[in-house]
């Protein structure tokens, strides 16, 4: 993954393996997987947590690597489908806690320079981003100020 806000070069990231089906040991069906995956959705746990969960404990015991071999449908497809989806993307709305953990900690702390910087960095990602799905995920007029985050995430 490239840094963005550094001079320093990119880190290599790792490639998923290239596979047709899901392996053999892991043979559960495609329903069971679903309705788990709205399951822990329900219960609160975002798309990435789902998914490690599902690695970890997988579904009546049987491991599921991949939601996508299994099922033949993205873990946000699944909660697209059943209507469990998050008005905000997990990616944004991370990055938004952030900026406002950081402004609160800003304000606390005006000689915490370091701080400052972190906060400029995260949320130009946070702009970023929200030009990325302005339209498709979030508000079509929706524009990105600390007390719009806060107000964002209150939902």
């Amino acid at each position: 993954m490239a840094r963005m806000h550094t001079r320093r070069r990119g880190a290599s990231g790792s490639d998923k393996p290239a596979a047709d089906e899901p392996p053999e040991w892991s043979d559960v069906d495609a329903e069971k997987i679903e309705s788990r995956v709205v399951e822990l959705a329900e219960q609160g746990y975002d798309p990435s947590q789902i998914g490690l969960k599902l690695r970890d404990e997988g579904v009546t015991g049987t491991p599921i690597p991949d939601v996508k071999l299994a099922t033949g449908k993205k873990l946000t497809e699944i909660l697209e489908e059943n209507d469990a989806k998050s008005d905000v993307p997990e990616d944004l709305r991370n990055l938004m806690e952030r900026a406002i953990r950081l402004r609160e900690h800003a304000e606390a702390n005006p000689q915490d320079f370091q701080n400052k910087r972190s906060l400029q960095n995260t949320e130009s990602k946070v702009r970023r981003l929200v030009s990325y799905y302005r339209g498709d995920e979030i508000d079509p007029d929706f524009t990105y100020s600390y007390d719009a985050a806060v107000e964002l995430l209150e939902e």
